[in-house]
């Protein structure tokens, strides 16, 4: 499994610039609040969810989106409702613990052992901000240089406007 450095060397290796920004620990949206705001772009969230059958999804959405699960799960095809995986389950799957998850994650991931759903949303923007494996640091790439890592590491990029799902 990669580290946070080994995922930064792996994005230089790739000729991503990026830059990294260092801050006290963040698990949810609500405490990241303060924290990175002053970044310019897309702030996510990430939702590593299951379905019935253990099909899994990494799902990163611009974080003020609301998101109907039940409705997403039976766009993407789930087999009944999605539910969050477990700890040891994403430290299997993404080699990180609750809080540290994020597209970056991709680079711990058996390409094909889940789906990755970006919200086209993210697209719009000129940089993404999202945690390289820990919830300390704060890693920011334009949007097409975050396409261009995860598809070199093997995984099919599903751009999906989550918008189309809100929570009633």
């Amino acid at each position: 499994m990669h580290t946070p450095e080994s995922l930064l060397q792996a994005l230089g290796q790739l000729n991503i610039p990026y830059e990294n920004h260092h801050h006290a620990a963040v698990f949810t949206v609500a405490e990241g609040e303060g924290i990175t705001d002053h970044l310019p772009g897309a702030h996510v969230k990430n939702l590593f969810v299951k379905d019935k059958a253990k099909n899994f999804f990494l799902i990163t959405s611009l974080q003020d989106r609301s998101l109907n699960l039940n409705a997403l799960g039976k766009h993407l095809g789930a087999k009944d409702r999605l539910s969050f995986a477990d700890e040891p389950t994403l430290m299997d799957y993404l080699g990180v613990t609750p809080g540290s998850v994020s597209p970056l994650t991709l680079i711990n991931a058996k390409p094909g052992s889940l789906r990755f759903i970006l919200d086209s949303g993210i697209m719009a923007h000129t940089h993404v901000h999202s945690h390289p494996l820990i919830n300390t640091q704060t890693t920011s790439l334009t949007p097409q240089n975050l396409l261009n890592a995860i598809q070199s590491w093997g995984h099919t990029v599903e751009q999906l406007d989550l918008g189309l799902f809100p929570r009633a």
